[in-house]
């Protein structure tokens, strides 16, 4: 106590004492003005505060992307069946847009679409029209992000038939293609490890070794729920599922497909029931047997892709991104499963275009959240939302339009009135068509049959497609107006494809 004693009591120590007291004063000054500006920065830019560790606050984008999965097969889109409560619990706090449609229902063609934010006759040629041109990729949306200061990344499913030479991996910061056959991979212990967990395990990765100081742009494009033709594994089907999922839906009889009167196949044309359409219908959906074992298994898939987007998401909220992290989830096409007698996609019925769009903008007021968009939503404007997220210039080539309006919840500014939809690629073995697509008609013309065969669609009083209304009397004026507007669009969006000649092959 003496020592402290002296110590107080010393006059040297109380002039420090004042010095450091006036210090300590002006410090905490210094910080109030501080925290006041910080304050009033981060509300003039609209309450956007900065994330953990990240110095830059435009928002991460993390993009889900599934393989042959149709908009309606969600527990949020109201599938009675189907468990997705990752994706479903997005949908409750964001959007989900229940008019989503590929301009093209082929896996590589959809996927080249959003990489190069153009139709497959704008990216392609007029011989070969889902090949990409070397012109229509030199660029992607992730190299515009990547200029904006994203750092960007892609895992998984790759499969866009590219120009000879084209390096995938110099568009993106981190890039590594994932594929299907087989489902699993061999990891190094040994183990098999299923595409799905691989490709969000990287996502994972990427995460926690990126740069503080950049905004990211993350692909995960499953091959999920694509079917592996080649699993010969009794009782499993074509649809091998992640190892969490074992057991889903083994106990449940699932219906059989809506549309499965033999009298709707029978109606199409002979060109539609000599399709691959109808040949891998023998595959995987002809008997009541493969159909239980591969819907299953199907759902089993979808349900492994929430399954693994929910440990992201996790993953997300512990590295403290996820109040500025927007996810989007969505798919390459649609598919049929068994619907009209059909399998897969490519042609030109609803199964086949609508494909699922959830998006998820932690940014969003509390009375913007739970909403369903009517407005049509294309995979082309995929990457122009992208790049308005990102503060980014958008290119004038671009042919899709920015969701973010809508997301945002600002529906005054009119919206378009139609959209067109085409399929170009293996016309050996699958028919090409293109169409116009508005709100109440679709007209589809198939045009390398001799002559053209057109399609005439009431979606609003026949909304599953069972009527071809080409052939009424009635319906002339609206078929001859949405004939010339297909017209118009084909030739606005690169003109004509060259003909078929007979062997299948352009002339």
């Amino acid at each position: 106590m003496q020592g402290f004693q002296t110590h107080i009591g010393n006059p040297r120590w109380k002039i420090n004492y004042l010095r450091n007291k006036n210090l300590l004063r002006h410090i905490k000054s210094q910080f109030k003005l501080i925290f006041t500006l910080t304050v009033l920065v981060v509300t003039m830019l609209g309450g956007e505060a900065l994330v953990l560790g990240q110095t830059d606050s435009r928002p991460n984008i993390v993009f889900f992307f599934a393989d042959d999965q149709r908009n309606d097969t969600l527990g949020c889109a109201g599938h009675p069946i189907v468990k997705t409560p990752t994706i479903d619990g997005l949908a409750k706090q964001g959007v989900m847009f229940e008019n989503c449609l590929v301009s093209h229902s082929i896996c590589w063609v959809s996927r080249t679409t959003i990489l190069s934010g153009l139709t497959a006759r704008s990216f392609g040629s007029n011989a070969v029209a889902d090949k990409a041109k070397a012109s229509a990729v030199e660029t992607l949306y992730s190299d515009i992000l990547r200029k904006a200061g994203y750092r960007t990344g892609y895992y998984g499913k790759w499969h866009a038939k590219m120009p000879q030479g084209y390096r995938p991996s110099d568009h993106f910061d981190e890039f590594e293609k994932i594929g299907r056959n087989p489902f699993f991979k061999k990891m190094p212990d040994g183990s098999t490890r299923h595409e799905t967990e691989v490709i969000v395990d990287r996502g994972i990765e990427f995460l926690k070794n990126r740069p503080d100081e950049k905004p990211f742009a993350l692909n995960m494009w499953f091959n999920a729920s694509h079917a592996e033709d080649g699993d010969k594994r009794p009782g499993i089907g074509h649809f091998p599922w992640p190892h969490a999922v074992d057991g889903m839906y083994e106990d449940i009889q699932v219906p059989p497909p809506r549309l499965n009167d033999p009298s709707i196949f029978e109606s199409q044309p002979d060109f539609l029931k000599q399709s691959i359409n109808r040949e891998r219908f023998f595959w995987r959906w002809d008997t009541p047997e493969k159909y239980q074992t591969n819907i299953r298994a199907y759902y089993r898939m979808i349900s492994g892709i929430d399954h693994a987007m929910g440990r992201f998401l996790k993953a997300l909220k512990s590295e403290g991104l996820d109040q500025n992290t927007i996810i989007v989830y969505s798919g390459d096409n649609g598919y049929y499963l068994g619907d009209r007698g059909f399998a897969g996609k490519w042609s030109h019925y609803e199964q086949s275009l609508r494909v699922p769009l959830i998006i998820y903008d932690p940014r969003l007021p509390a009375e913007d959240r739970g909403r369903i968009v009517e407005e049509t939503a294309l995979n082309l404007d995929f990457p122009p939302t992208f790049l308005e997220w990102a503060g980014a210039e958008i290119p004038k080539r671009y042919q899709g339009r920015s969701l973010v309006s809508l997301i945002n919840g600002n529906t005054d500014k009119p919206w378009r009135s139609d959209t067109f939809h085409e399929h170009l690629a293996v016309r050996s073995r699958q028919p090409a068509f293109e169409s116009i697509r508005e709100g109440r008609y679709k007209y589809v013309r198939y045009f390398d049959e001799s002559p053209a065969y057109e399609f005439l669609h009431d979606l609003e009083n026949d909304p599953d497609e069972l009527q071809n209304l080409a052939g009424d009397p009635n319906f002339q004026d609206e078929l001859e107006r949405l004939r010339t507007r297909c017209r118009q669009r084909v030739d606005e969006l690169g003109g004509p494809v060259i003909p078929l000649e007979k062997n299948g092959a352009p002339n």
